[in-house]
């Protein structure tokens, strides 16, 4: 009898110019059971990526020749792999330029194997998880379409790219178009239950989401704020119901003017033969 097929483990790729930090990372790493590769700069790192497809990578923002936030940069023009970047700096300008350039998350050194491991397992986790009822193509309006399948989003007939993060926060915000979702539940959905206090990153998202897909992003019409509590996606279903009503009304009183008009011109008409 063959051996039963095992699951390979998640495949982590550390980006570190510094050996002893790698070494420490992989140590824990396997430790917790996953597969560990690495690259000592940019360049390997984007080969990595290429050759290896990692499921997620560690990235070191304070490398020689090429930054972390410019291998990021070049990363997103060829995946979309997770990313966490590592950072000495805990400043909130570096922190926002990362998740700017597509980072999904950040950890500031010095960090636990604990609190790394734990980060990991969240991002793998949401990552893995936009799945549910929604299905083929959801047409918003006449100006915004989303093809679930595909993964892609339509506005006015051109294809918007958005981040595997502004997807997931999509995703969850059109399955519960009409209701409120508070900054918890998107945290926990989107992020992780271990992010449900980070409201920082729900507004930085919303506002990403609505330079993509609002007309106008600063009376957006999609993805309204309920102050203090959350954000609400349009009621797009409920709309169209009341468009195809208020359009059905429209054309029964049209055909009911037509109608009158066409006694009307009739009776007329054997008004004047009778005179005649």
């Amino acid at each position: 009898m063959p051996p039963e097929k095992q699951e390979r483990p998640p495949r982590i790729l550390i980006v570190d110019d510094e050996d002893r930090m790698r070494r420490f990372i992989r140590l824990n790493l396997e430790y917790d059971g996953f597969e560990v590769i690495e690259a000592a700069n940019g360049r390997e790192a984007l080969d990595q990526v290429r050759q290896s497809f990692p499921d997620l990578v560690l990235l070191d923002v304070m490398m020689p020749d090429l930054d972390g936030f410019e291998v990021l940069r070049m990363l997103r023009e060829i995946s979309d792999v997770p990313v966490i970047m590592l950072t000495a700096k805990g400043e909130e300008e570096d922190i926002v330029r990362g998740l700017e350039l597509g980072a999904d998350d950040y950890i500031t050194k010095p960090f636990s194997t604990r609190e790394l491991v734990s980060r990991i397992k969240a991002v793998l986790r949401r990552t893995q998880s936009v799945r549910g009822s929604l299905h083929g193509v959801v047409e918003v309006d006449d100006r915004l379409k989303i093809d679930f399948d595909r993964r892609e989003v339509w506005v006015d007939g051109k294809l918007v790219k958005l981040r595997p993060t502004e997807y997931r926060l999509l995703y969850h915000l059109v399955q519960n178009a009409g209701w409120v979702m508070t900054y918890e539940q998107l945290l926990t959905r989107v992020w992780g239950y271990e992010y449900r206090d980070e409201y920082h990153y729900v507004r930085l998202y919303i506002n990403y989401l609505r330079q993509k897909i609002e007309e106008d992003p600063s009376h957006p019409k999609y993805i309204l704020t309920e102050r203090g509590v959350g954000y609400r996606f349009v009621d797009f279903r409920r709309n169209k119901k009341n468009a195809e009503k208020y359009k059905a009304q429209q054309e029964a009183q049209e055909k009911e003017e037509k109608e009158r008009q066409t006694e009307k011109a009739a009776a007329e008409k054997s008004d004047a033969d009778e005179k005649a």
